[in-house]
């Protein structure tokens, strides 16, 4: 029996209930079945004919669908051994395109997913883990093509947060000083099922050139988590376990000054600071 084309699969809707399938509260799961929004997703990823794509946390496969339309390649990880057999008549109609894995993306070597070769990351991330994903990838070896990437709205402004805002943070300045980001698409709770309690975003991250030093990026890490770990107090003493004043004056930062009035560059001069220290 010949398999569907991808134009020929039943809408995402049906296929979940074929398949007697519901959304886990415990892996931070709410699908995405409307078509219209997946595509735009895809859209705004700009990935097309040829390109590798890893997908995490695929689920019902509604944003693999749209990326698949685009003619790209797409790697899947998913966790939830309970829609693989759905995901695998998706990958019946994708011509070989669709590449399925069951595992942890947590655990899993996105180098190793890519197949060696550039990969674009796109994907709904699961609300319980989709922070130290973004964490990790920013920290770790694997330097994606981009990254499109869904959020709780909370976690995406805070991606793209300048200082003075009240959402810049630790995110902020790990994710902008590897990469540019900005928040490119809202979506309102009402689009998922079942609705999450809260709102979701869209951030889109393209890693900088040159890539910045794997040395300061860890080093930065330290001052991020000693200044915003406690926010509220003056550098001096929030980052005293690792310098305090001294620091901040050998990077040319006010000492008295709080954690969330220091843009990117500053963090940046006290993690360089701190290598030299």
């Amino acid at each position: 029996m010949t398999s569907p084309s991808l134009a020929e699969l039943p809408p995402l809707r049906e296929a979940l209930e074929r398949h007697g399938l519901l959304a886990r509260k415990s892996f931070g799961q709410h699908f995405l079945l409307d078509l219209n929004i997946t595509r735009k997703i895809a859209r705004l990823a700009e990935v097309g004919e040829g390109d590798t794509v890893i997908e995490v946390g695929p689920g019902p496969g509604g944003l693999t669908r749209a990326l698949l339309e685009t003619g790209a390649k797409v790697v899947a990880i998913e966790k939830d051994s309970r829609f693989l057999p759905l995901l695998g008549e998706l990958a019946d109609a994708a011509d070989g395109r669709l590449t399925l894995v069951e595992g942890d993306a947590l655990r899993a070597d996105m180098a190793t997913l890519a197949g060696g070769g550039p990969a674009h990351m796109v994907s709904n991330l699961p609300y319980n883990v989709g922070t130290q994903l973004l964490i990790n990838w920013l920290t770790g070896p694997f330097r994606p093509l981009s990254m499109t990437l869904m959020f709780q709205k909370e976690v995406a402004d805070r991606i793209a947060a300048q200082d003075g805002d009240d959402a810049y943070g630790r995110l902020a300045v790990l994710s902008q000083t590897v990469c540019s980001a900005r928040v490119v698409m809202d979506l309102p709770a009402r689009a998922f099922t079942p609705p999450p309690k809260v709102a979701s975003a869209v951030a889109r991250l393209v890693p900088l050139e040159p890539a910045p030093d794997k040395a300061m990026v860890s080093a930065l890490e330290r001052v991020t988590a000693a200044a915003f770990g406690q926010r509220r107090k003056m550098l001096r003493s929030s980052l005293k376990p690792i310098g305090g004043g001294a620091l901040c004056e050998a990077a040319g930062i006010d000492p008295d000054a709080r954690a969330e009035t220091i843009p990117i560059e500053g963090f940046q001069a006290l993690a360089t600071a701190l290598l030299k220290a």
